[in-house]
């Protein structure tokens, strides 16, 4: 009995001695990674902060091309909303599955060959097969027969537009107007240009959801209830008509 019971004591010594010990295969593989590791930090200036740095601005760059980019508000087109000066994270995930912007979101799109040179933020208020006119009996904008109520968010002491129009938006389209719309050239100034002031779907870089600076102003950007009662437009919308009056100066929105 003590001689088994010796034999399996000294089993599970060896059995302990090899599992504390790793293979030779084992070994090289262990070692060689961290050569590598060592090798970049002793290849890269700085070392292994220098190293980390370079990843953390792959992490930055890689976040801001595909998913939020920051936006800087150069005008007080979107104004009362968002000020000169503001910072807005902008989602380019939010149309890229499937999804479709939808009235009454504020949208980054670039302008080039539409507007001017350059990214430009703006208020949708008409979609594809939209039917949008300025303006009802008491100054307000109706979209597909109905008024809409855009107290909340214009710029105190403007009106929807002195601009009257009546267009029916393409499909794959926006109509998109500034909150502040004495000072915003927006699809209005541009109805008799090619492409009659709509802002291509494929032009849209994403939806403003946050204002983030300054701290004191940031807010998440939702989505008013003015545009909720909007009927969907009818299949068998008729042509684009084209506005008529002045153009508004407004400065370029990037």
């Amino acid at each position: 009995m003590d001689t088994e019971a010796q034999h399996t004591e000294r089993d599970r010594s060896s059995r302990t001695s090899d599992s504390e010990h790793p293979s030779d295969a084992e070994g090289p593989e262990g070692r060689s990674r961290s050569a590598f590791t060592g090798g970049i930090s002793r290849w890269v200036p700085g070392g292994r902060i220098t190293v980390t740095l370079l990843v953390l601005m792959l992490f930055l760059l890689l976040l801001s091309t595909f998913v939020l980019q920051p936006f800087q508000i150069p005008s007080g087109s979107m104004e009362r909303g968002l000020r000169i000066g503001d910072r807005v994270l902008v989602n380019k995930l939010a149309y890229r599955f499937d999804g479709r912007p939808r009235r009454g979101d504020i949208v980054v799109f670039d302008g080039t060959g539409l507007f001017g040179d350059g990214d430009y933020i703006k208020r949708v208020v008409g979609v594809g097969g939209d039917h949008v006119v300025c303006c009802d009996k008491e100054g307000r904008v109706r979209v597909n027969g109905q008024s809409v109520d855009e107290s909340a968010f214009l710029h105190p002491g403007d009106r929807p537009s002195t601009v009257p129009f009546d267009v029916v938006v393409p499909d794959g389209t926006l109509f998109v107007l500034g909150d502040h719309r004495a000072d915003s050239s927006d699809s209005r100034d541009h109805l008799g240009s090619p492409g009659g002031g709509m802002v291509p779907l494929d032009a849209v870089i994403g939806r403003a959801d946050w204002i983030v600076w300054p701290v004191g102003h940031a807010t998440r950007i939702d989505r008013p209830d003015a545009y909720a009662r909007v009927p969907d437009a009818e299949a068998d919308a008729g042509a684009s008509g084209a506005g008529t009056g002045a153009a508004h100066a407004g400065d370029a929105d990037g």
